[in-house]
């Protein structure tokens, strides 16, 4: 979507394809809300907290990664959609996060070999090639997946995109970053299949081509579906940029409806808020590569990690960047944090790392993920978020759900 120099901000429509009419310029990004029971079904914390974001004035509410199937998860309270056994509790939360005129999408994953050692055994991804970097201690090795498992696993993404869409979710995203499955397959350095699937960039790209295809053609031309990708991985090996922007010209061309930029993978985990001086200067993570698919690519593009300004957020919209701002961790903690930004151009939040004062027991706890999930369980409960929550609650939270598995690594 060309964006020229003009009055675009925070508070202007957009149109996505001609399917969503998005009250402003401002979405929710994904973040693992942590919210599924025992068997992997929606609790009833899910439809309270996007009630509670829906009414804080976000255009647009991209969910937590849910995942395709119940043997393959990226952490132990996922929620799952495979099929229409928990369909009420979806149309719950469907309903609770479309209030206000509110676009509601469900985000759809599969994790690939990105599943923790206390989860499975044995996970599949596009070749046999275990994560690196350490991580080798908390991930099992995958082993490479059959062409039958290629192809069922296009086909759930289809299933659930289609139940999303029966339960009232108003569009799904397809999440194509931070190193699961799709971006697996794109990767030259997790993908090295010597068959139809993998080896040539036009092979490993085959894979996000046939799953929104198929998704395509269950959901029908009129539903909107999006598509989170990498800029790059961040690794000399893997995916870079010049195949990314490749990506996205492809995925329009096939009729995608908006890309979401991000990057890095649990490897290189850029999607955790490192970045240049340059980059934090501007707010966003991903701005310098989302001018570049700007002058090649014609739809709507979002950019998340790092906004906190409503200046720096309508810069980036005036300067015609990018078309929408992502909010993933000021909604965990400022749920109504849209309102105040279309009501005041200078607003603004900072945001401060939760510290218990013990280096080991930030990091083996990861509380820069974990703390944020605790904001997410109270606005679950009906209360308000806490800037100052006591980590150390977050760690007695994580071991009354998990016991010894609480500091085993979930993620990166």
């Amino acid at each position: 979507m060309e964006n020229t120099k003009n009055n675009i901000d925070v508070s202007s429509p957009i149109d996505i394809g001609g399917k969503a009419a998005v009250k402003n310029r401002l979405y929710k990004s994904a973040m693992s809300e942590q919210l599924g029971d025992a068997s992997n079904a929606p609790t009833k914390a899910l439809p309270v907290l996007y009630e509670t974001w829906a009414r804080g004035g976000t255009g647009l509410l991209i969910t937590g990664n849910v995942m395709i199937d119940r043997r393959a998860l990226g952490e132990p309270f996922n929620v799952a959609l495979e099929d229409d056994r928990d369909m009420e509790a979806f149309k719950e939360w469907a309903r609770a996060g479309t209030l206000n005129g509110t676009q509601l999408w469900m985000q759809l994953n599969h994790p690939g070999k990105q599943i923790p050692k206390f989860l499975a055994a044995q996970p599949v991804a596009p070749s046999a090639i275990p994560l690196g970097y350490g991580l080798e201690k908390s991930f099992n090795p995958p082993r490479a997946l059959t062409l039958r498992e290629i192809r069922d696993i296009i086909e759930r993404f289809a299933v659930s995109a289609a139940l999303a869409k029966e339960a009232g979710f108003t569009g799904v995203q397809i999440h194509g970053a931070h190193g699961y499955l799709v971006s697996q397959f794109l990767s030259p350095r997790h993908n090295q299949r010597t068959d139809d699937w993998g080896g040539s960039p036009e092979n490993r790209l085959r894979f996000v081509v046939e799953v929104y295809r198929a998704i395509r053609a269950r959901v029908g031309k009129d539903f909107p579906v999006g598509i989170k990708l990498n800029s790059a991985d961040f690794q000399k090996d893997g995916f870079s940029e010049e195949e990314s922007m490749n990506v996205v010209r492809v995925l329009e061309k096939e009729g995608i409806d908006m890309v979401e930029i991000s990057g890095g993978t649990y490897e290189r985990p850029a999607m955790m808020g490192v970045a240049r001086a340059s980059t934090i200067a501007r707010e966003a993570y991903f701005l310098d590569y989302a001018q570049k698919v700007r002058e090649t690519v014609n739809l709507p593009l979002g950019v998340t990690g790092g906004f906190r300004s409503a200046p720096a957020m309508n810069g980036a919209l005036k300067d015609g960047h990018t078309d929408m701002i992502g909010l993933a961790r000021p909604l965990a903690l400022y749920p109504d944090m849209p309102n105040k930004l279309m009501a005041d151009p200078g607003f603004g939040v900072e945001l401060k790392r939760p510290d218990t004062g013990v280096k080991a027991v930030n990091r083996t706890a990861m509380l820069d993920l974990t703390w944020y999930e605790s904001q997410l369980a109270l606005m679950g409960k009906g209360k308000a978020p806490d800037p100052n929550y006591n980590p150390w609650l977050t760690i007695l939270h994580m071991v009354g759900q998990l016991g010894r598995n609480a500091f085993k690594k979930r993620r990166a």
